[in-house]
């Protein structure tokens, strides 16, 4: 993922998708499938922003926020989305959950 800052997301309520997720060994393309996923996710109507780690031992947590559900449901059924999803069982991916949430309140701290 191109950018690992904390994402700018507007006063709640909004969703969340939190995606964990163990790699397979090797990269087999997840680079490049990765970065176009992120490209397409800000395209979407109602993408709020994205936050994403991943550790040397292969475990990573990508966060995504989303204005309402009906943009999470349209962005999970997008045919390239789904073609990425299909790869990631085959290939990319030793185990995985996907939570959704509604954020209800947050509260933060920036050095200035």
């Amino acid at each position: 993922m191109a950018n690992p800052s904390v994402a700018k997301t507007p006063e709640p309520p909004y969703y969340i998708v939190t995606f964990s997720s163990h790699r397979t060994a090797g990269d087999h393309g997840y680079d490049n499938m990765g970065t176009e996923m992120e490209r397409l996710a800000r395209e979407q109507p109602g993408f709020l922003g994205l936050e994403s780690v991943r550790g040397t031992d292969g475990f990573g947590i990508t966060n995504s926020y989303w204005a309402n559900e009906e943009s999470i449901a349209a962005w999970k059924s997008d045919v390239r989305h789904l073609a990425a999803q299909r790869l990631g069982r085959e290939r990319w991916y030793e185990d995985y959950q996907v939570r959704v949430g509604k954020i209800e309140r947050q509260y933060g701290f920036e050095r200035t």
